[in-house]
Order: C-alpha cells, then sequence, then structure tokens
C-alpha cells in the first residue's frame, strides 16, 4: 500500500490515494463551509488553551491562556510586563509584580506608587467592573468573545490544501491568498482551529487542548486584595 507523504506544502499520495481518507471530511468542503464548520465546532468545545500573540491598537500582547465557558486564567506579557488574569464568573483579579504596579506605563513612578506596589506584588487584585481595565482586560479571558472575534479571516475565502500542525493533519483556508488571515483546521476527529495567522500581521495563536477540563475557582482570600471602585494606576 501507498502511504501519504507529508511535504512542506502539504500531504500527497501516490497511485491517486484520495487524501481525505481516514479523516473527518474537511478537505471536501469549500472554504466557506469550513469557516462555518470550525466556528461551531469551537463555540460547542467546553474549554480551549491559546498561546500566541496578539496586536490591537498597535500593542502587542503575548497570550498563553485557557478558557471556558464561566472564565479563565492565564498570562499576558505586554511590552515589559508580565501579569496574571484570572477570571471567574464576573469577577475578574490581576496578579502582577511591583514594577507593574510603580511603573505600568514606562513614566516612572513616585514613592508613593512604591508603596503601594510592594502591598500588591504577588496578590491578586480584584478589578472593579467599571474600572477602564476590567473591559480592556476581561475580553482575554472570555472564551466566547475572544474566539468570534479571532475566527473570521478577512476578504475573500479560499482553499489552501493540506497541512500539518504538531502532528495533527489539517487544512488551511486563507482570506484573500492569505493577506486576510489564514486557519488551520484539525483533519483528525472534532474539526477545531488549531492555528491563526491574523491578517495584517497581527499576531499568530494556536489553539489547543480543545475540550480538556481544568480547575476554576476563586483565589484564597488572604491572596487577595480589593482596591474597591478604582485601581491604583491605570
Amino acid at each position: 500500500m501507498c502511504a501519504l507523504v507529508v511535504t512542506g506544502t502539504g500531504l500527497t499520495g501516490c497511485g491517486g490515494e484520495d487524501p481525505d481518507a481516514g479523516t473527518n471530511g474537511v478537505g471536501k468542503l469549500t472554504a466557506a463551509q469550513i469557516q462555518t464548520r470550525t466556528k461551531q465546532a469551537a463555540g460547542a468545545a467546553k474549554t480551549v488553551r491559546l498561546a500566541g500573540t496578539v496586536v490591537t491598537n498597535g500593542t502587542t500582547y503575548t497570550l498563553d491562556m485557557r478558557l471556558k465557558e464561566d472564565g479563565g486564567t492565564g498570562s499576558v506579557t505586554s511590552k515589559k510586563s508580565t501579569f496574571r488574569l484570572l477570571r471567574v464568573g464576573e469577577h475578574l483579579y490581576l496578579k502582577a509584580d511591583a514594577d507593574f504596579w510603580s511603573d505600568p506605563d514606562g513614566s516612572g513612578g513616585t514613592s508613593a506608587d512604591t508603596d503601594v506596589a510592594d502591598k500588591l506584588s504577588g496578590m491578586y487584585v480584584k478589578v472593579p467592573s467599571d474600572d477602564p481595565a476590567y473591559k480592556r482586560f476581561s475580553g482575554f479571558t472570555d472564551k466566547d468573545v475572544l474566539l468570534d472575534g479571532l475566527l473570521t479571516l478577512q476578504g475573500d475565502l479560499a482553499t489552501d490544501g493540506y497541512h500539518e500542525q504538531s502532528g495533527v493533519r489539517t487544512f488551511r483556508i486563507t482570506g484573500d491568498d492569505g493577506s486576510g488571515g489564514s486557519l488551520d483546521v484539525s483533519l483528525e476527529g472534532t474539526a477545531y482551529p488549531l492555528l491563526l495567522v491574523r491578517a495584517g500581521n497581527a499576531g499568530t495563536l494556536r489553539l489547543t487542548d480543545w475540550g480538556k477540563d481544568f480547575a476554576l475557582k476563586e483565589p484564597d482570600k488572604k491572596e487577595t486584595v480589593d482596591y474597591g471602585q478604582e485601581l491604583p494606576s491605570s
């Protein structure tokens, strides 16, 4: 028998072997149908891990987030700052070191800033729902909002053949021949999106651990600071 051969451009076979044999059939669909199916699969999944970069409003964020229907947790790096986000239901917490709290925008902190920063360092700081930071960061912990905004390619959709991501066979679709982004969809099992390259060099994300549950709970009160109606720095 002739086996499929994985090449840099995708999967090929000899003797006219069907490249869709043993797959979920995504490779036989149109690009629009594939995008619809993968969005449905992502929406139905209870959990996902999302890692990579997102560029928004001129700022590059490096994410490593685990998301589920009622919240999410993980790390975010922006400029020189790395912090952790945790959302359980409507409660959003931010955890960072003293440098983040004393000098969040790189402008230089005051002695008062330093005193506050020392108290907040390593603590889960509850983000008030009406603080600008809540709207800015809660989206990184919202599975539905984040995926709805990411999984739509721009421009005319087209198929781009068979590929492979981390040992999993995939089928790729693109927007405007790649300038509108590309999406690799699993050919094995459920048609989950596995790799997203965003339009306009706006980041690359890997999506893994679909459906793998993880613990999500409120932080211990000893590790939590409730700063009231407004965070000490924006």
